[in-house]
């Protein structure tokens, strides 16, 4: 038995700080996750509902925001239930699972993005072969590869801390960290199998950046020359390059500050880095959007429009 964990519940520490402030948290945050939720809904039911958008850009921004609802699911629910508890408590497998959950929806987005590049590359670059090469099947293969291949690597990364016998309870976090949970593994603990895999994780993610940096390189190469291109590439590629830019900077600033933030900060400020990614990326991506592709725009217009001549009625 000495490779089970003896603990079975965790304490979320990082709560300590918003004891004086937990209603009006609980307010910001309820409200959060209720605008989340439906500005991602609309743009999959828009999607969804309107066979004129059934192409694979619009399928693959369907599955963007799919796969924000369920991380943001992963860390809103138990974090209200928590500013509403005075315990901040959470079980050892409960703990397990949302780790799963927070690491899976971070990996899924930016292979999600990865499949979005490769999608815009061949929409300009080769437009002629662009409804071959991009047919319903591979669709259907790439958003599988961008949802379940992260699923299987962050879950075998769980699957390993499983394995480790912890000597503390204390998660300095709003919420379960696999990288935090493994730095629990009491002295000393045979964490190189974890250490290996969690570094060939990194790398696997890196090389989907770099696959990206290379698309846009390439994509804005080939639209300089051409006006038809740089059009194309202003309407469809901005917001992914937004979205890119985005949820980058809010990972970067949550792994930094894992990995070198100082204890020295204000609880409240590594609160709200290390919650960033779950705020900022899931609120901006489905606006920007909805807004920049014409025919998203245009269709929600058009079912704003007429459910005011209902009303009106």
């Amino acid at each position: 038995m000495d490779n089970v964990s003896l603990i079975t519940m965790f304490v979320l520490s990082g709560f300590n700080e918003t004891e004086n402030y937990q209603a009006y948290i609980f307010a910001l945050t309820l409200l959060c996750y209720c605008f989340i939720v439906l500005v991602n809904v609309s743009l999959i039911v828009t999607v969804i509902l309107d066979k004129n958008l059934h192409e694979p850009m619009y399928i693959l921004l369907c599955t963007f925001c799919m796969n924000g609802i369920y991380g943001t699911t992963g860390f809103y629910p138990k974090f209200l239930w928590d500013l509403l508890s005075p315990v901040h408590v959470i079980s050892y497998s409960g703990c397990l699972i949302q780790a799963l959950v927070m690491y899976s929806f971070a990996c899924s987005d930016l292979s999600i993005l990865a499949v979005m590049a490769y999608d815009r590359y061949v929409a300009i670059c080769r437009p002629l072969q662009y409804n071959s090469i991009m047919s319903k099947q591979r669709v259907f293969l790439l958003v599988c590869f961008s949802c379940l291949t992260p699923f299987c690597i962050i879950g075998t990364n769980i699957v390993l801390t499983s394995r480790l016998k912890l000597c503390s309870p204390h998660i300095a976090r709003l919420f379960c960290v696999n990288w935090i949970i493994v730095k629990l593994a009491c002295f000393p603990a045979d964490t190189l199998v974890n250490n290996i895999v969690a570094y060939i994780t990194i790398i696997i993610y890196v090389f989907h950046g770099l696959f990206i940096v290379w698309s846009y390189m390439y994509l804005i190469k080939t639209c300089v020359h051409s006006k038809e291109n740089r059009a194309k590439f202003m309407q469809t590629c901005v917001p992914h390059l937004i979205s890119l830019i985005t949820f980058l900077v809010a990972i970067l600033f949550d792994v930094s500050n894992m990995r070198i933030g100082s204890k020295d900060w204000p609880q409240t400020l590594q609160n709200f880095i290390a919650i960033e990614f779950l705020i900022i990326p899931p609120i901006i991506n489905p606006l920007i959007y909805g807004f920049k592709l014409t025919k998203i725009r245009n269709r929600i217009i058009g079912i704003i429009t007429f459910k005011m001549k209902l009303l009106w009625s």
